[in-house]
């Protein structure tokens, strides 16, 4: 009974049902069929070669079929007693009824219903056996003989007969077998795909996420082995950027351990006074790293959909005005311009605007960080078909095209070192880009190169 659990053997039980029922049917009716056509053509043909000729002979006496009714109104009678046919040994006497027409069809005799004077039917005028002159092609007349049930046969039209019935059983048979020879290597080609699909994806649950499975067999099949080799390829990607994420934290996380740790061990051995100063740098280095697991737990939740977000119609330049109020001092301090161009008939997008306000502190600290003394940053904002772009554009350090594709990735820095020394982790471009997406934005990065500036953009929909 296991074996019957396995789909291809329930393939195969299923084909071969199908192939005995559909074969037994065909077998029991071309056996009646053929013993039905047989019979009916062993009378036809003895009524044929011997009536024929009894009837031509009457036209060709009486110049017509007026009168013909007295010779046929008793039947036709197979054993020749009345066409003068020789009866076969072993068969039984069969009394036929006939209908008689002229040679345009209209009939002049009935012996099965109430027709005379009628035209026979079209496919009544098919069936019907042509009445002509010996060695002559003028038709007469035509005969249209209704056969009574089933006529017993002579005993070599049985015999005849039952070989014929005997092959059709054989290969009815033969038929079956090879049906079922078929039916079995054809479940099998089917189901192999299935079975290769099954081992991959104990490979896969066992740890080797980089198996791949060939493409074929049915559609179906084959759009599953598809499906399964992008699964395994998104696996292998996710379980990349899990290794990096992993590398990346701990790299961060090991710089202000390790100056904690330096800075501690060199006051316990009195290398370093406790005094606030040094007090003051070790508590800089914890706000570091608190900043830095603040950023993670922000990204993971916003990139696994958990952040909150109160989506309401938005008036982006008041956004935009309250941070530029924000940065203002910040700017000044450096001798940074900061501007902000907004349209007049600017429509209010539909966002959160504390989310928004986060995006801006990004960007605009980002630009800060980058840009020198005496630079400028550019905020802005414009109306596109629906949705709203903002930008925020310096004329700071630039980057090079090669970086351009990295620039929203985690932990990405074109200078590890000095990025950290002013305060970036490396997160806060990947928080951008996780909280527009999130609002059904899409965020986009853009330079001429290193020392020619960059623009951030991201849009929102608007209402």
């Amino acid at each position: 009974m296991k074996a019957l659990n396995s789909l291809w053997a329930r393939l195969t039980l299923i084909f071969t049902v199908v192939i005995l029922i559909v074969v037994g049917a065909i077998a029991i009716w071309m056996n009646r069929a053929t013993a039905a056509e047989f019979r009916q053509y062993i009378t036809r043909s003895e009524v044929t070669a011997y009536g024929m000729e009894s009837l031509a002979a009457y036209y060709r006496t009486h110049g017509g079929w007026e009168g013909v009714e007295e010779l046929l109104n008793k039947g036709v009678v197979v054993t020749g007693s009345r066409w003068g046919m020789m009866r076969r040994p072993g068969m039984p006497e069969v009394r036929l009824s006939v209908v008689l027409a002229d040679a345009n069809g209209r009939i002049v005799f009935d012996g099965v219903g109430q027709r005379v004077g009628k035209r026979l039917r079209a496919n009544e005028l098919r069936e019907a056996i042509p009445i002509t002159e010996a060695g002559g092609d003028e038709v007469l007349g035509y005969v249209l003989i209704a056969l009574p049930g089933a006529p017993q046969l002579g005993s070599s039209e049985q015999r005849f007969l039952t070989r014929t019935r005997g092959i059709l059983i054989s290969v009815a048979a033969l038929a079956v077998v090879l049906g079922l020879v078929i039916s079995a290597i054809l479940s099998r080609s089917l189901t192999a795909p299935l079975q290769r699909l099954a081992a991959a994806a104990r490979a896969v649950a066992q740890g080797d996420i980089g198996k791949r499975v060939s493409v074929e067999g049915t559609s179906e099949v084959a759009e599953v082995a598809q499906a399964f080799n992008e699964m395994t390829t998104a696996l292998e990607k996710a379980e990349k950027l899990r290794q990096n994420l992993v590398s990346d934290v701990a790299h961060e996380l090991r710089t202000p351990l390790s100056v904690l740790q330096g800075n501690l061990r060199a006051i316990l051995d009195d290398v370093y006074p406790l005094d606030k100063a040094e007090i003051a740098r070790l508590y800089d280095e914890t706000r570091i790293l608190a900043r830095l697991v603040d950023d993670l737990q922000e990204l993971a939740q916003a990139e696994a959909g958990a952040l909150r977000f109160n989506i309401v119609p938005t008036d982006v330049a008041s956004v935009l005005r309250s941070a530029v109020a924000r940065f203002e001092p910040a700017a000044e301090g450096k001798s940074i311009r900061l501007t902000c161009e907004i349209p007049e008939a600017l429509p209010e997008a539909m966002a959160d605007p504390d989310r928004v306000s986060q995006i801006l502190n990004n960007l605009i600290s980002n630009a800060l960080r980058h840009t020198p003394e005496g630079g400028q940053i550019a905020l802005s904002a414009a109306a596109k078909e629906g949705f709203v772009e903002i930008s925020v554009a310096d004329t700071g350090e630039g980057i090079a095209p090669e970086d351009l594709p990295h620039v929203f990735d985690r932990f990405w820095r074109a200078d590890r070192s000095r990025s950290r020394a002013g305060g970036g982790a490396g997160l806060g471009l990947a928080i951008v880009r996780a909280l527009v997406e999130a609002q059904d934005g899409r965020v986009h990065a853009a330079s001429e190169g290193p020392g020619k500036g960059s623009v951030f953009s991201f849009t929102l929909p608007t209402r």
